[in-house]
This record gives C-alpha cells, structure tokens and sequence, in this order.
C-alpha cells in the first residue's frame, strides 16, 4: 500500500475558499480510479511564514496505481488548484510505502 501526501500551507485570507475547493477536489481525485481513500488534516504547527498547513493523503493499493496517477491524471488535477490560489498557497508532495500496519488488540471477556 502507496501513501501520496500532499501538504499544503494556505494563507488565511482563502483558507475558507480553499477548504470549500477541497470539498469538491478530493472527490476528483477519488474519481480517477486509482485512490481507495483519502484523509484531510491539519497540520497541528504554527508555520514561522503564516498560513494554515494540512495534509491530504490518498491511499494507493499499488505502486502501479500511484505511477498512473501521475501518469494520467496529476497535471490536469494540480492546475485548477494553482490557477485560483498559486500566490496564496505553497504545495509539497511525499510518497510513503506502508511497511506493515498495527491495529490494539482486544481483549474478548
């Protein structure tokens, strides 16, 4: 399993835009085929240049998956987001492999 993580810094001025944008974006994202899931957070960090920062994760069954994302559908589904707020918000993207996932353990009475 493929994590691609997206942080965002946004300024606040078009944060509540922006969080509204999300709202229709990540659905978008989904859409391609190639994400299972998606989770937005916020990043819990007061940033020294100012703006709200989150991440976006979207999980990928496969490195095949994520490859065609990029391949397929990334350019087209960054630019509409650069196009409204290129000057207001700063993006870096991550890939992460899940290694192994640890679930508690319950007890049964």
């Amino acid at each position: 399993m493929y994590i691609y993580n997206v942080t965002i810094n946004i300024d606040e001025t078009v944060e509540k835009e922006w969080l509204t944008w999300m709202q229709s974006h990540i659905p978008e994202v989904l859409a391609t085929g190639r994400f299972t899931s998606a989770k937005m957070t916020q990043v819990l960090v007061e940033e020294e240049m100012g703006g709200v920062t989150y991440s976006i994760q979207y999980t990928a069954k496969t490195r095949e998956d994520l490859d065609n994302y990029y391949k397929h559908d990334a350019e087209k589904l960054r630019s509409d987001g650069m196009k409204r707020f290129a000057d207001k918000m700063v993006a870096f993207r991550t890939e992460l492999k899940v290694v192994e996932e640890f679930f508690p353990i319950v007890a049964s009475n």
